[in-house]
């Protein structure tokens, strides 16, 4: 289960009223994501309009996320820092012991290469030898994406080939 903390508006009882019906549905594992304000998102391109909902309580409402995370016997088991959090807080994964996710892990770890498909989706391939990372980005625009879908599909082909 993923969850985002420090919406625009959210006050910190909103975040504890979240986590109460979290655990009644009792997860294996749970990853609080802090609020990251993209670059071209509409809520940093409008942020005057925002700004004053957005309130200085994440760090409490990560507490609250971590209280609640040991009730239910989730430990930790990975962090990861994004740009553009306030306060340069972290993402947080917990699980149950045995049920921490592989995947995030190696994603974490950048061990993993990923094929994405769909616009604004981004692939990652790994090349271990050269010890370097390259990206292949589609197109953000669903329009643009489908228009120009092949595009999207030969490029990642010839990131493929060269890989």
């Amino acid at each position: 289960m993923d969850m985002i903390v420090g919406l625009p508006g959210e006050e910190l009882s909103d975040v504890i009223h979240t986590l109460s019906e979290i655990e009644k549905l009792k997860p294996d594992s749970l990853t609080v994501h802090s609020l990251a304000i993209k670059r071209a998102a509409n809520l940093n391109i409008e942020m005057e309009k925002y700004h004053s909902l957005i309130k200085g309580s994440t760090n409490e409402m990560l507490m609250a996320v971590d209280e609640c995370a040991r009730r239910l016997d989730l430990e930790p088991y990975y962090l990861y820092r994004q740009k553009n959090i306030p306060g340069k807080l972290e993402n947080i994964g917990y699980a149950a012991v045995g049920k921490e996710c592989l995947y995030n892990v190696l994603i974490m770890e950048e061990k993993l290469d990923i094929i994405a498909m769909g616009a604004g989706a981004s692939s990652k391939f790994i090349f271990r030898k050269e010890g370097r990372i390259e990206r292949v980005e589609n197109v953000k625009n669903v329009d643009q994406y489908i228009d120009r879908v092949d595009e999207m599909i030969e490029r990642k082909q010839r990131m493929f080939e060269a890989f």
